[in-house]
């Protein structure tokens, strides 16, 4: 189990009051040990499962006239939400100018039809629903970690810090947006990376912090349609619009529907450090 790391069991401060009205009220939560991937499922995990498997993901299967009644049969192709910056400076309560339906996206053509996983193997999957991400997990032997599995592992040892890394912001320690956003990025960043270019936290995992959001197994109750949470951030978390490349951050995500920076990572439990059960 080379790529997986221990998280040990512990009762730690789950949430913020310092931020979102959604992570609130910062309180004592309490998980069991387990083992958790070291990073997010790349291209070439999620690759293997599917040449084992011949799993086809949601991104990939028509839709279903029935539950779209009087949409033009060109919409009702396979595809999924892709990011596009804007060309200029645009009001941020209006995330529509830079997500759109992409017909014929899907993991491996990450922007829609002409891309691909070239030079990108070692990124992070994404245009994942959430049935692919569990599917996967059952091919792997594994689980989805809960929320609060998600949160204790992503916090290392840090009980009630606002990062992965401490309670101060930091350059270089996450792949969240750098720039004016949503129009310009910094060289390096408005797109996935590697799993891995950015330092660990305390328990060596990578990528708790930006990249990709990444699924969990919770619900999330109240959202107007089937939603789970998901967690970490992304590579388009701007300081000026959301900052949620944070432990205690998290969101709704729309069970159906991938997104070009949302993937997801394994857990494993009921076994020991050693090998015991």
């Amino acid at each position: 189990m080379t790529d997986l790391r221990w998280v040990p069991a512990q009762t730690f401060t789950m949430g913020s009051d310092r931020h979102h009205a959604e992570e609130a009220p910062a309180r004592p939560a309490s998980v069991d040990g387990f083992w958790i991937e070291r990073h997010p499922v790349t291209n070439a995990q999620f690759a293997a499962f599917v040449r084992d498997t011949g799993y086809r993901t949601v991104a990939e299967r028509p839709l279903d006239p029935a539950d779209f009644p009087g949409a033009p049969p060109e919409n009702l192709v396979p595809g999924s939400m892709v990011f596009t910056g804007t060309p200029g400076p645009v009001d941020l309560r209006h995330l529509a100018q830079w997500w759109a339906w992409t017909p014929g996206a899907l993991w491996r053509r990450p922007e829609g039809r002409g891309s691909s996983l070239a030079q990108r193997a070692d990124h992070p999957v994404v245009h994942v629903a959430h049935e692919d991400a569990a599917a996967y997990a059952t091919w792997a032997g594994r689980a989805l970690p809960t929320e609060t599995e998600w949160e204790a592992a992503a916090r290392g040892g840090l009980d009630g810090a606002a990062y992965t890394w401490g309670d101060e912001p930091r350059d270089g320690m996450a792949n969240h947006w750098h720039g004016a956003f949503p129009w310009r990025a910094e060289r390096g960043y408005g797109a996935t990376t590697p799993v891995g270019t950015f330092p660990p936290n305390g328990y060596d995992l990578v990528d708790m912090a930006g990249n990709v959001w990444e699924w969990t197994a919770d619900r999330w109750d109240g959202a107007a349609e089937p939603s789970h949470v998901v967690k970490g951030g992304s590579f388009l978390c701007a300081d000026e619009y959301c900052s949620r490349y944070r432990p205690a951050a998290r969101r709704p995500q729309p069970v159906d529907t991938g997104m070009s920076h949302l993937g997801f990572r394994c857990v494993v439990r009921d076994q020991l450090p050693g090998g015991g059960a």
